[in-house]
C-alpha cells in the first residue's frame, strides 16, 4: 500500500483528483493540502510515498514547494497537475525533479498513467533491479512493456497482479498458501491462483508442497526464488 497526499486549492479539482487516486487500491490518501508551505510542514513529521501538487496556489506555489521539499534533501516522488503549460513553466518544475507533468483539464486514463509510471517504478525500485533504455523508455513514456502485454493477453489485470507482487514482496523469503494470500489481499482463492500460476510461468515466485498439513499436502509460494 503507498501513502499520497494531494495539495490543490480548488476543492472541486481536489475532489477529482481524490477520487481518482482512491479508486486505486494500492493507494492511501493521507490527506488534502490548500498550499505547498502547509504540505511541507505535514512532511517534516509524516513521510509519504508520493505527492500529488498543483502549480498555482496561494501563500506557496508547486515550484515553491518542490524546490523547499528538494533542498531539505527530500526525494518523495511529485505528480504536478497544473494549468502551467508554458515552457519555461515546464522546464522549472522538470528541473526541481517531478515523476510526470499533467495539464488540466486531464482525464482518468491520464491520471492513471501516472500512477501507473510511479508503481513500476517503485516495484523495480524494491526489487532491486536494474533496468535496460527499452524499460525506462517504456516507463517514462507511459507504454506497456512487453510483460504488461502478456498479462493482458492472458486475460491478467496489471492493477491486481502488482497487487500479488506486494504481498509477495511483503513476506520475502516465507512460503504462503493461496488461502492465506487470499485473506490478506481480499480476493477469492480461485483468482490468486490463476495470478499465482501466471507469476510462477515468468518466474517471479517459486513454489514448494508442504507435506506437514496433517492431511492432503499444500502448495507454498514465495518470492525468495527458492
Amino acid at each position: 500500500m503507498f501513502h499520497a497526499i494531494i495539495i490543490e486549492d480548488d476543492p472541486m479539482v481536489a475532489a477529482i483528483n481524490s477520487r481518482y487516486l482512491q479508486s486505486d487500491a494500492r493507494f492511501v490518501l493521507d490527506g488534502i493540502f490548500e498550499n505547498g508551505r502547509e504540505a511541507l510542514e505535514y512532511l517534516e513529521s509524516h513521510p509519504t510515498d508520493l505527492v500529488i501538487a498543483d502549480y498555482y496556489m496561494p501563500i506557496m506555489d508547486g515550484l515553491e514547494f518542490l524546490r523547499n521539499l528538494r533542498a531539505g534533501g527530500d526525494h518523495t516522488a511529485v505528480i504536478m497537475i497544473t494549468a502551467a503549460n508554458t515552457p519555461a513553466e515546464i522546464l522549472d518544475v522538470l528541473s526541481n525533479g517531478v515523476l510526470d507533468y499533467i495539464v488540466k483539464p486531464f482525464t482518468s486514463e491520464r491520471f492513471q498513467e501516472a500512477l501507473e509510471k510511479y508503481i513500476r517504478l517503485s516495484g523495480a525500485n524494491s526489487r532491486g533491479e536494474r533496468l535496460s533504455q527499452e524499460e525506462i523508455d517504456s516507463i517514462l513514456s507511459g507504454k506497456k512493456s512487453l510483460k504488461t502485454e502478456e498479462a493482458l493477453v492472458k486475460g491478467i489485470q496489471s492493477q491486481t497482479l502488482e497487487l500479488l507482487r506486494n504481498c509477495m514482496e511483503g513476506h520475502a523469503g516465507e512460503y504462503l498458501t493461496s488461502d492465506e494470500i487470499s485473506r490478506e489481499i481480499g480476493l477469492s482463492r480461485i483468482t490468486v491462483r490463476r495470478y499465482l500460476n501466471f507469476m510462477l510461468e515468468n518466474g517471479e515466485i517459486s513454489s514448494m508442497v508442504d507435506y506437514t498439513t496433517g492431511g492432503r499436502p499444500s502448495l507454498r509460494y514465495s518470492s525468495s526464488g527458492g
